[in-house]
């Protein structure tokens, strides 16, 4: 049987002026806007719409505006039917609010407090993180456990064949780097970003995040999200609190992930969210599998 699975962006995916088109032309989405700025006590809004770049690109910005962005275009998607979600990163908040287990206004406090979190971790502990494309995953983790001599560094994005970011610690991460190049890589890059995410340098993030995560109401799911860290589906309350916690530290298993939900009978995927980068993803992992997209509105109006 047919089945159909919403996934949501992480950071990354952000854009000047994402969901201003809602802004303008529904009054849902306005509302919804309106009240994420008495939620957080400024205007999110005001940073997603007009930036500008620079400001937009800060961590404790970024996650609330994606995940705010997405769960704008999800709540016009209300007549689509969705059979299991699953989000990268912090998309996976997003995919918890759509399966029902955590609150819109919860899970918006949380992705602010995780940014914040983030950011802080990743000026107290400075990393670095780099894409490796070209090899495969086994060799990839035995180039890291090769550089850890030097520094801290892991995979942390397994996102489709060949294409995988490693993290940690400036000197570990380059050493990766030099290693993954003899190695025969296609390309390495180091990334532009604020810290070294889903490695061990997040520590202190992870640790305050608990304390949010414990003190935050979620229910069990009512479809299974398929989790970062064991790229496995969950619906159970208590291992959903567990693997957000676990997720800061821990690689994203995304291609394992798309493969499970296809195993699982997907065969449709809608990314719900600003940009195209999960629809990408999806086409390199399962290539007779549906990839679609909203992030405008006039996606959502389009027959």
């Amino acid at each position: 049987m047919s089945k159909t699975a919403f996934i949501f962006p992480g950071q990354g995916s952000q854009y000047v002026g994402m969901g201003k088109d809602f802004f303008d032309a529904d009054d849902d989405s306005q509302k919804l806007f309106r009240h994420a700025d008495e939620v957080l006590g400024f205007s999110l809004g005001k940073i997603c719409f007009e930036g500008p770049e620079d400001e937009l690109k800060q961590t404790f910005n970024t996650q609330p505006a994606i995940f705010l962005h997405s769960l704008v275009v999800f709540r016009k998607l209300t007549r689509s039917k969705v059979d299991m979600v699953a989000g990268h990163s912090l998309g996976e908040y997003s995919a918890l609010v759509a399966a029902g287990a955590i609150s819109f206004e919860d899970a918006l406090k949380l992705v602010r407090s995780r940014g914040e979190l983030m950011q802080r971790a990743g000026e107290e502990q400075k990393g670095t993180m780099a894409a490796v494309v070209g090899l495969l995953p086994e060799a990839v983790e035995e180039v890291c456990r090769e550089a850890s001599s030097v520094g801290i560094v892991q995979p942390a994005n397994f996102n489709s064949p060949g294409q995988i970011v490693i993290s940690g610690s400036v000197e570990g991460v380059r050493k990766g780097m030099e290693l993954a190049k003899a190695r025969g890589a296609k390309l390495v890059k180091e990334l532009v970003v604020s810290g070294a995410f889903h490695s061990p340098l997040m520590a202190s993030a992870r640790d305050s995040l608990k304390k949010k995560l414990d003190g935050t109401r979620i229910v069990d799911a009512s479809i299974p999200v398929y989790a970062n860290v064991t790229a496995e589906p969950v619906t159970k309350a208590e291992d959903i609190r567990d693997l957000l916690f676990r997720q800061l530290t821990s690689p994203v298993r995304w291609e394992e992930s798309v493969i499970h939900m296809v195993r699982d009978g997907a065969d449709s995927f809608i990314e719900v969210g600003p940009g195209n980068v999960l629809q990408g993803l999806v086409k390199r992992i399962a290539a007779n599998a549906q990839a679609s997209g909203f992030d405008k509105f006039t996606d959502i109006q389009s027959p």
